[in-house]
């Protein structure tokens, strides 16, 4: 679990393609104090297990189904990558709640300068934009955002300068790819309400957590859930 608060930028040192797989070995002398085989690092948003480490590098797999989610596989030698090491039970939740699983990848249709701060318009995908919402939490390469609006085609997120400084998407142009995340709990809340991914209501015994007989726990619907305060 991470809080999509960048610890440091990385550099690709390499990037060793498979067929359907990649090996990275990222160069990251601000991070790896206490670092061991074994433990996650989310590598622009995406959770990796470090594998090898030698020197100021360590070394993660990437599996078929990252490739296929993320843009990992586009990364190249002297890519900057944002960084984060999983949280642990002391630190601080300044950011939201983010788990290194990336679904989709988005891209950067415009940046805008708005002040002292910097508005991105990114496009997304028709199934994640469902999860995204105006004043929501979204991590765009692993990043916290809020967004600052959303309609039917992408959304929009402001950077101030200290984020755009520290993070590669200060590094970014319109046309980049970038990996997005959006907030597990509106997934949750889907699937607890029984909505399908077009945002249509199941019927019958095969509806999730549908009463199957009469000494079965209450239906969690919106209703239920108002009732009870939520």
């Amino acid at each position: 679990m991470f809080t999509g608060l960048i610890a440091a930028l990385g550099t690709v040192e390499r990037l060793a393609e498979g067929s359907t797989n990649c090996r990275l070995t990222v160069r990251a002398p601000q991070l790896l104090s206490g670092v061991k085989i074994g433990d996650s690092i989310a590598v622009n948003g995406v959770c990796l297990t470090v594998v090898h480490l030698r020197g100021d590098t360590f070394t993660a797999d990437v599996m078929p189904e990252t490739v296929r989610r993320t843009t990992l596989h586009l990364l190249q030698p002297g890519d900057r990558v944002n960084l984060e090491k999983a949280l642990r039970p002391t630190d601080g939740l300044d950011g939201h709640i983010v788990q290194g699983h990336v679904e989709g990848v988005g891209t950067i249709q415009q940046i805008i300068p708005e002040g002292n701060a910097r508005v991105y318009r990114i496009q997304a995908p028709g199934e994640l934009l469902r999860y995204i919402v105006e004043k929501g939490s979204i991590a765009v390469d692993g990043i916290s955002l809020t967004v600052t609006e959303a309609d039917d085609s992408g959304f929009g997120v402001s950077l101030i300068p200290h984020t755009a400084k520290m993070t590669t998407l200060g590094y970014k142009s319109a046309g980049d790819a970038v990996n997005l995340e959006t907030d597990i709990l509106a997934r949750y809340v889907e699937k607890m309400l029984g909505m399908d991914k077009k945002g249509n209501g199941f019927s019958g015994r095969h509806k999730p957590g549908a009463a199957e007989n009469e000494n079965s726990e209450p239906e969690l619907t919106e209703e239920f859930l108002l009732k009870h305060g939520f």
